[in-house]
C-alpha cells in the first residue's frame, strides 16, 4: 500500500544540492490502508519537543533474548547472538488477539545489540511517541549484524553488515517475532512476507549501509526503510560511492518485484553538518532525479538542520519518520 505525501507540514527546501495508532486488531490491514501521510518529498525535520525525553506516564520496557545463528563470514558455524526488544506500556504476551507493528533499528560500526537503547533518551522518545498518539504501540528491536567473536573493525563490520540479511531472515526475524506477537501468523517465511507491511527496517551509519543492503536484499519481508547518515554500499564502498550503480539496482529491484504496487517507502535522513554527508547527499540527489520512479510516495529525503553524525540525529529522524510508517492518527 502506497504512503500518499503531498504537501502539508511546514518544512524548508532542501538546500545542500537543490542550491549549491493504538495496536490493533489481528487480522486488520495496514494503518495506512485509512492514513494519508502529508509531506514534502525534500526538506528539514521537525525538532523533538523537549517533553519527549521527560519520563511517561506510560512507560514500556526492553526485553533481552539470545538467539540461536550462524557466522555468515567465516564458516557458518552455529553461534549465540542477542537483540533487545521494546515492548510498550501493555504488551501481554498471554493477549494473542492483538498484534504490533515491528521496527528493527541497527547500529553503527563499533556498535552493539541494544546500542539504540543506550544513547540519549531513546525510550523516553519512544514511550512518549506512543502515549501522545504518534504512533500504534510498537516493537522496537536492537540487533547487531556482528557475529559472536567477530572484530568490529571497519573491515570487518563491512563484511558482517554484506551478509547481515541472512541472520535476518533465517534466524533473527522468526525469534522475535516467533515469541512476540507481530501479525506474522507464524514463523515461517510465506507469513513473514504476508506481514511485511507492518514491518521497518532503520539504521544509523553503517546501520543505514545495512538498511539498504536489506532493501536490496529482503524487500520481501519488509515495507518501511529508515537510512540515517549513511548511503547504500551493495556495489562499491567508502570513497568508492558507485551512486549511480546503486540506484539502478534499486530501480531493477523495484520494477522486478512489482514494488511500486506491493508498496515501499524510504525515508533517507542526514544532518546538514554531518561530517560523512556527501555520500547521502549524492544518493538521495541521484534517487530525485528519477522523479517517474522514486516518486513522493516511495521516497522521501530529510535533513536535519546542524545534526551531526551521532545518535542525537538519529533519534531525530526516528522521531520524524515512524509516524509517516506507522502512525496512529486516521
Amino acid at each position: 500500500m502506497n504512503v500518499v505525501i503531498k504537501s502539508a507540514l511546514i518544512v524548508t527546501v532542501l538546500m545542500c544540492f537543490l542550491t549549491g495508532c493504538g495496536h490493533e486488531q489481528h487480522g486488520a490491514v495496514s494503518s495506512q490502508v485509512d492514513t494519508v501521510r502529508e509531506l514534502e518529498q525534500t526538506g528539514m525535520t521537525s525538532a523533538i519537543p523537549a517533553e519527549y525525553f521527560k519520563t511517561a506516564e506510560q512507560q514500556g520496557k526492553v526485553v533481552k533474548i539470545d538467539y540461536e545463528s550462524r557466522d555468515y563470514v567465516r564458516d557458518e558455524s552455529v553461534i549465540t547472538k542477542t537483540a533487545y526488544v521494546y515492548l510498550p506500556y501493555g504488551y501481554d504476551g498471554n493477549d494473542t488477539d492483538n498484534r504490533y507493528n515491528i521496527v528493527y533499528l541497527m547500529h553503527g560500526g563499533g556498535g552493539h545489540a541494544g546500542d539504540f537503547f543506550e544513547h540519549g533518551s531513546f525510550r523516553e522518545l519512544i514511550d512518549n511517541m506512543i502515549e501522545k498518539g504518534d504512533i500504534e504501540p510498537t516493537l522496537i528491536v536492537s540487533p547487531s549484524f556482528y557475529s559472536a567473536g567477530s572484530s568490529d573493525d571497519y573491515d570487518s563490520s563491512v563484511s558482517e553488515l554484506r551478509v547481515f540479511y541472512k541472520d535476518f531472515e533465517e534466524h533473527l526475524m522468526p525469534a522475535v517475532e516467533g515469541q512476540f506477537h507481530t501479525y506474522a501468523e507464524s514463523t515461517s517465511s510465506d507469513d513473514m512476507k504476508a506481514s511485511r507491511h507492518h514491518r521497518a527496517f532503520g539504521g544509523f551509519s553503517l546501520g543505514s549501509v545495512t538498511t539498504w543492503m536489506m532493501f536490496c536484499h529482503s524487500c520481501d519481508y519488509i515495507e518501511y526503510f529508515l537510512t540515517m547518515s549513511g548511503a547504500c554500499w551493495y556495489y562499491g564502498g567508502y570513497g568508492d560511492f558507485q551512486t549511480e550503480k546503486n540506484v539502478d539496482l534499486i530501480e531493477q529491484l523495484v520494477n522486478d518485484n512489482d514494488l511500486d504496487k506491493r508498496g515501499y517507502f524510504i525515508y533517507q535522513g542526514v544532518g546538514t553538518n554531518d561530517d560523512l554527508k556527501a555520500q547521502s547527499v549524492d544518493m538521495a540527489e541521484e534517487m530525485l532525479s528519477r522523479s517517474n520512479v522514486f516518486t513522493p510516495d516511495h521516497y522521501v529525503f530529510y535533513q536535519k538542520e546542524g545534526g551531526q553524525h551521532d545518535y542525537y540525529s538519529a533519534m531525530e529522524f526516528v522521531y520524524n519518520a515512524l509516524p509517516l510508517f506507522f502512525g496512529s492518527e486516521p
